[in-house]
Parts: C-alpha cells; sequence; structure tokens
C-alpha cells in the first residue's frame, strides 16, 4: 500500500499535542458544581465519569486518525510492464576438420570453440540459435530453436571429423547457413564462423557465397582461430605412439575479412582461449536489440475503507454523548 498524498500523515504528529492541550485544559476548568464533601458522591459515579471521559477522547482521536489516513489516499499500485523485442536468429557455424586439435589453445581449437559456444547460447536466451558443422562438408547439427538445453547437447557432441571426410568447405557451410536463414521472418538473421584454415574443399568459394547471404540480408562474423606461427600439434609417430609436433597455421584471415566486409559484419582473431572468450563477448554486445518497455500504473483507491469507519464512529459517538444509547437500553 501507498499513499497519494503523503505529506497529510505529518497531521498525525499533532494528536499527542491535542491530548495533552485537552487535559491541560481540563486541569484549568472549574466544576460547574461545588461539593462541599466529596463523600456524597460514590467512587463508581466518579470512575465511570473518568472511564467515559477517556472514551471520548479516545474515539475522537480514533476518528482523527482515520481522517487523516483518508485524506493521504491510500492506494494499492499495480505495475503494468509492456515489452517489446526483436528476435535475432544466429547461426553458428564450427569448423571440425582435424586441424581443430591444433593445442595453442586449451586442451584443443575445438573443444576451447564449444565452451565459448555454449557460453554464447546461455546468454542468447529468447532468440533463435542453431548449429552448423563443417569440414570437407557442411552439416547441420541442431536447426534453429529456442531450446537452449536441446541446443547445449548438440554443442557437446560436436567432434573431430574421421579422416574420409576432413577438409575446410568454408564457401559451402556459408551455402547451407544461407538455406537456414533465407526463409526466416526476423529482421536481424546473423552466422557466426568460426574456422582455423582456409578454404580447399566444396564447389562454392567462399567470397560468392558470402555474396548470395549479402542479398538475403544476413550478416556474417568471422572468426579466425589460430596462434601466429607455429602451433602445437598431436600426431602419431611410426611406433603408433601420439606425440606433440609443431606446425605451421594456416588460417585463410584476407577471405574471412572479405566475407565480413561484404555482408556488413566483423572480422575477428583469436589466438588463445581468453581471446576467443573476448570474441564471442563482443558479437554477443554487436547483436543485441534494443528492448522497448512500456510501464502503467493502475491504481486502487482505498480511501473509503477510512471514511466509512470514521463516519459510523463519529454517528456512534453522537448518539453515545446525547444518552440516546442509554435511553434505548
Amino acid at each position: 500500500m501507498e499513499f497519494g498524498q503523503p505529506y497529510y500523515l505529518l497531521l498525525i504528529l499533532i494528536l499527542p499535542l491535542l491530548v495533552l492541550w485537552y487535559f491541560k485544559k481540563g486541569q484549568n476548568q472549574e466544576a460547574t458544581i461545588r461539593f462541599s464533601n466529596l463523600d456524597l458522591i460514590s467512587e463508581s459515579v466518579i470512575r465511570n465519569g473518568k472511564m467515559k471521559n477517556m472514551f471520548f477522547i479516545i474515539g475522537r482521536l480514533f476518528i482523527m486518525l482515520l481522517i487523516i489516513f483518508a485524506l493521504a489516499r491510500p492506494r494499492l499500485s499495480d505495475t503494468i510492464r509492456e515489452s517489446k523485442t526483436e528476435i535475432v536468429d544466429i547461426l553458428l557455424v564450427i569448423d571440425q576438420s582435424s586441424s581443430m586439435l591444433a593445442q595453442d589453445f586449451k586442451p584443443n581449437r575445438l573443444e576451447a570453440a564449444k565452451e565459448v559456444a555454449k557460453k554464447f547460447i546461455k546468454d542468447r536466451e529468447g532468440d533463435r540459435l542453431g548449429l552448423i558443422v563443417f569440414a570437407g562438408e557442411p552439416y547441420i547439427q541442431c536447426p534453429l530453436t529456442r531450446d537452449i538445453n536441446v541446443l547445449l547437447e548438440f554443442t557437446d557432441e560436436i567432434e573431430i571429423i574421421d579422416q574420409e571426410h576432413d577438409g575446410t568447405a568454408i564457401g559451402m557451410a556459408i551455402a547451407n547457413s544461407i538455406n537456414r536463414l533465407r526463409e526466416s521472418d526476423t529482421k536481424s538473421k546473423t552466422i557466426i564462423l568460426l574456422s582455423d584454415g582456409s578454404n580447399n574443399q566444396g564447389e562454392l568459394d567462399p567470397i560468392t557465397a558470402a555474396g548470395l547471404a549479402a542479398k538475403f540480408d544476413i550478416k556474417i562474423y568471422t572468426v579466425a582461430a589460430g596462434t601466429h606461427g607455429l602451433a602445437p600439434y598431436p600426431v602419431t609417430d611410426a611406433w603408433g605412439r601420439q606425440v606433440i609436433q609443431k606446425v605451421q597455421v594456416d588460417v585463410d584471415e584476407e577471405s574471412l575479412k572479405e566475407i565480413a566486409i561484404i555482408t556488413g559484419g566483423q572480422f575477428f582473431r583469436a589466438t588463445d582461449n581468453k581471446s576467443l572468450l573476448k570474441v564471442y563477448e563482443d558479437i554477443d554486445a554487436l547483436e543485441r536489440t534494443e528492448i522497448e518497455v512500456k510501464e502503467y500504473q493502475n491504481y486502487t483507491e482505498l480511501y473509503s475503507w477510512f471514511t466509512i469507519p470514521a463516519a459510523f464512529a463519529s454517528i456512534f459517538f453522537l448518539f453515545f454523548s446525547r444518552g440516546i444509547f442509554h435511553k434505548l437500553f
């Protein structure tokens, strides 16, 4: 409960002063009838008179208190919020080629990408997200959905592709993503493409695919994953043992930058886990839509809860003071 005119509550401070004034006035007043001997008046009469006097004082204070509360306009408020936000359709496109086993990210590039992707997914509640993986060819891992838990499960299931289907088909991955997004009725359609290599598979080159994405107003953020120079990579030696060798990092930055420029997105380079996390946080901030919130206050006035009891109490004390109840009963 709140008060529409709370300053009237200050009048409550006057009530104790009125009580003091009343008692002081009563002490200074002389009685209209004098008795030479108080023994002529029974103690019960005196006691009843004092009780009646106190009853009237408390009654008047109660009525004034009710009136003060009524003047302060007590009310119940109910806030109604209307929010309007645009849904963003986002496809996470993740490279699952064998080069993602490189250990310049911990424990390797693919696992680091999965962990960052899962955090990104959790932070995009309300949007529709999907997941596409690619190596020599793209695969739909999870279609667009608002079910975060399902998407997280599919993200956990991403593994390095077998050698038979290895490769990097960036152009075909973009084309597959376009097919998933082109019929979307949302205003914002976004692809986040993460790769650590250069296009060496598929029938469609990445730049042509980017042009197609631009025609459908699909924005592509490209992320090049991999350190500069050499990166540790697990290989199997002649005796079947797994050893770590340094391999050259071969990321086609120029193509990834061009894809981002053509589609109105941005290019990012991640060289370790920390920078990869920062990249996805930046993209998350860039793809936030404005939320329009309208608030309405609905008030229920409660002054009648105080005015009606005050009216009945006033009538009661008026009748009581004139002895009407005594005459009736």
